[in-house]
């Protein structure tokens, strides 16, 4: 016996010392466990539109959490009945549960049975988040170790919602919000004690118990957890007898229907968030971003962009060919047409059809229709007659020129050309327009490129954005990113100068012509109809947007004033003070241009463009909002008058000096330029065109006084749009296209007239009678004329781009 008590006791202690050095190993370098009292797991962010449809998700794992409170109790308990059913009362470890794993391991040696763990869900948690999955007796000791740290550091509930959001459940579902969603589209507060027990059957192997492959394993282990439930109390027997009747049955999550609209405007946002929050808190903080922008408008806007571009191509682009060359053989032409690769930009109703046969003025077409209910595609023939493309199809040779009209439909396509069609729906007869019967329309996407973007004057909220023909096509937003030279669009900014000087819209201007020296030799700037009139009006000189009267003033006034008023409506922050400017040859964005223009219509003050109203943490706390303007009075519950919120924008220019430049400006649209641009829509509209030399950029921005809308057309790589292509003709039916969807079914409404301005009845260059604002003691203080020195020369210091024959930009 004391043989037996010695030897016991030295195995006693060397078994103490060998736990002792494990555990000493073991716990060497654990990782730090204290950081999951605060952690929150990855959550996707989300983004909507102004009227809280879902524009896009931001994430890296589709993941949803919820606060233990969030969770219902029977999926609480179900889980606890699943993996661990003393989770209340141990402390990290069951030794209950070891032991039982012990001995059934010890039974099953030699059998070929995989050994069975005996993990609590703290232990589960320590696996997933801070040891890993190696399948080492090592790591067990350290899950247990850091098991019983991770009691001491957190409560129960704690550890409990970090594993059931945490949990890998299969179909790409990482915990049980996300489980229910995608297994049976149900929030868990609408599950049924069967679903209920399937998703805490699933830890054990989702990938093995998935109900659509293994259904037999599946309902196995179901029926197993109702028992488990029952035996805790969590469920009846009755109730578990009712749950084992019911099928599994995976409905499968229904994804929100997000907005096909708006790629441009999203990826800014995406990009601003980025900057502003991070990466990781973008993609992984679970934000809720909300946005300015209007989907029926955006959509809109889309649509007048894509018209616009389509009809110059049309008009100035001619036919680039077909997609591709296939064999039109009818065992041939089906499998070869479903492998060509649809071009990148083609648009949603677009098909791809191959050319089957060419008779006389028509080709007979095929092409495959697919239907929504998962069948193979069939393939369907139709006729495109020659009378559809004959006025544009005209072939583009080798060298990019455009040929003449086509002839003939072989000068256009032959048998095995891949080209894209548009059915045309037929259209009934109305007043003197015959009816039309359904058709096909010849497609093509356009090379020329453009950028809208729409905003509230009032506030600086982005309300629609179009940075190209298609983002499929092209990430580049050429609304913010692509920087262009405005052209006379500049030009409200050097006679702004001149007005808020005192100088009346009035007043007697030189339109002669003008030589300036420049370090490339002398500048000859021209106007673009190449002739000059004499003394012209303010007025008169920006609706004809006279080029040789826009330099005289600059020079009068001073071209460092002109680069004042740019910098101070963020037009161009650091403008080179050269005359050239003055025509618009700086460069800027389309947003830029439509923050200014803003500025004019709001009565001066500085507008700052958004595409975020606000953005909340995952906790729906406000961490960022674009409209931060000071509310008097809103804290004071007992006070008689409303609260009011306080406008501190900047005046970057005074009240009657900006709607003098409104007046302008509509004379622009009604007599000038830009006529195109309010062509119907019987409403007060101002804007200006612009175009640079040789026609490279075409732009108009104009506005309204609930909205402001700028819209640049041009290509990627700068070239000329053709000799005549100018913005009054290109952009100004975009522009009128997307104000006309904005304003919709709303009366007109005028632009205000500030306190203090004097408005005097004269007659405009067309013998309309107007009223001109003045400021008050102005009205018959016009200046000698400006610019009449005799010669009309004069220094102007360096002038980027020298022309003899247009003389610059126009």
């Amino acid at each position: 016996m004391g043989w037996g008590l010695s030897l016991g006791l030295a195995l006693a202690v060397i078994a103490g010392i060998a736990a002792y050095g494990v555990y000493q190993t073991a716990g060497k370098d654990l990782p730090a466990h204290a950081w999951l009292a605060d952690y929150q797991p990855p959550q996707m962010s989300r983004m909507y539109a102004a009227d809280s449809r879902l524009m896009a998700e931001m994430a890296l794992e589709r993941r949803v959490f919820l606060p233990i409170d969030a969770i219902p109790k029977r999926v609480q308990e179900a889980f606890i009945a699943a993996e661990d059913q003393r989770f209340w009362s141990h402390h990290g470890v069951d030794p209950v549960g070891l032991a039982r794993a012990v001995v059934t391991n010890l039974e099953g040696m030699g059998s070929g049975r995989r050994a069975i763990g005996a993990s609590t869900i703290t232990q589960q948690v320590a696996k997933n988040m801070l040891v890993g999955n190696d399948r080492t007796m090592m790591r067990k000791v350290r899950e247990a170790i850091l098991s019983f740290r991770l009691e001491s550091a957190m409560s129960k509930q704690r550890i409990l919602e970090i594993y059931l959001n945490e949990i890998f459940l299969g179909q790409q579902a990482y915990g049980v919000a996300s489980a229910a969603m995608n297994y049976f589209n149900k929030g868990l507060d609408e599950l049924t004690l069967s679903e209920t027990a399937f998703l805490a059957a699933l830890p054990k192997a989702p990938n093995n118990l998935n109900p659509t492959r293994y259904p037999d394993a599946a309902r196995a282990r179901r029926d197993y957890v109702l028992d488990r439930m029952v035996e805790d109390g969590a469920a009846t027997a009755a109730e578990a007898a009712a749950a084992k009747q019911e099928p599994i049955v995976v409905r499968g999550r229904q994804r929100p229907d997000m907005l096909a609209t708006g790629q441009y405007f999203t990826e800014e946002v995406r990009r601003d968030l980025v900057a502003r929050f991070g990466q990781d808190q973008t993609t992984m903080g679970g934000l809720v971003v909300r946005t300015s922008m209007e989907p029926e408008l955006q959509a809109a806007t889309e649509e007048a962009l894509r018209e616009g571009l389509t009809g110059y191509d049309r008009r100035r682009g001619g036919w680039r060919g077909p997609v591709a060359k296939i064999s039109a053989a009818a065992t041939e032409w089906m499998p070869q047409l479903e492998a060509t690769t649809r071009p990148p930009g083609a648009q949603p109703d677009w098909k791809l059809a191959v050319v089957l046969s060419v008779e006389g003025r028509s080709a007979r077409i095929a092409w495959l229709e697919r239907p929504t209910d998962g069948r193979p595609a069939q393939p369907r023939q139709g006729t495109l007659n020659f009378e559809d493309f004959s006025g544009w199809a005209r072939p583009v040779n080798a060298q990019g020129r455009v040929g003449g009209a086509p002839r003939r439909v072989q000068d256009v396509m032959n048998v095995g050309d891949v080209v894209m069609v548009e059915q045309q729906p037929a259209r009934p007869a109305e007043g003197r327009t015959p009816a039309r019967p359904e058709r096909l329309s010849l497609r093509q996407i356009p090379k020329v490129q453009g950028a809208v973007v729409a905003l509230d004057p009032a506030t600086g909220r982005v309300l629609a954005m179009a940075g190209g023909y298609s983002f499929e096509q092209s990430w580049f937003n050429r609304a913010t990113q692509a920087m262009r030279q405005p052209g006379s669009s500049f030009k409200p900014f050097v006679y702004l100068p001149a007005l808020e000087m005192g100088i009346p819209p009035n007043q007697r201007l030189l339109d002669a012509p003008i030589e300036i020296m420049t370090p490339q030799g002398m500048w000859r700037p021209g106007n673009y109809s190449r002739n000059t009139n004499g003394m012209v009006t303010m007025r008169t000189a920006l609706e004809k947007s006279l080029n040789l009267v826009t330099i005289r003033l600059a020079q009068e006034i001073g071209i460092d004033k002109v680069a004042d008023a740019a910098a101070r409506f963020g037009i161009i922050p650091n403008m080179p003070r050269v005359l050239a400017m003055s025509l618009g040859a700086g460069e800027t964005t389309v947003l830029r241009m439509a923050a200014g223009y803003a500025s004019f219509v709001n009565g001066g003050k500085a507008v700052a463009p958004t595409l975020i109203d606000s953005v909340q943490d995952r906790f729906g706390r406000v961490v960022w909002r674009a409209d931060n303007r000071r509310c008097e009075g809103c804290g004071s519950a007992a006070s008689a008058q409303p609260p009011t919120l306080v406008d501190e924008r900047r005046q970057i220019t005074d009240p009657i000096a900006a709607y003098q430049m409104v007046s302008l400006l509509q004379g622009v649209v009604q007599r000038g330029t830009g006529t195109r641009a309010g062509a119907g829509l019987n409403r007060p509209i101002a804007g200006k065109s612009g175009t640079t030399n040789d026609y490279m950029d075409n732009w108009f921005v104009g506005f309204t006084p609930e909205i402001v809308v700028a819209v640049w057309v041009g290509f990627d790589e700068p070239h000329s749009l053709g000799d005549g292509e100018t913005g009054g003709g290109n952009a100004a039916p975009i522009f009128h296209d997307v104000i006309a969807a904005a304003l919709r079914n709303s009366p007109p409404v005028p632009f205000r007239a500030p306190p203090g301005v004097s408005l005097v009845r004269v007659q405009a260059s067309n013998g309309d009678t107007i009223l001109e604002p003045f400021r008050p003691g102005t009205e018959n203080a016009a200046r000698a004329p400006i610019g009449d020195t005799g010669e009309g020369g004069g220094s102007a210091g360096t002038a980027a781009g020298a022309d003899s024959s247009l003389g610059g930009l126009y």
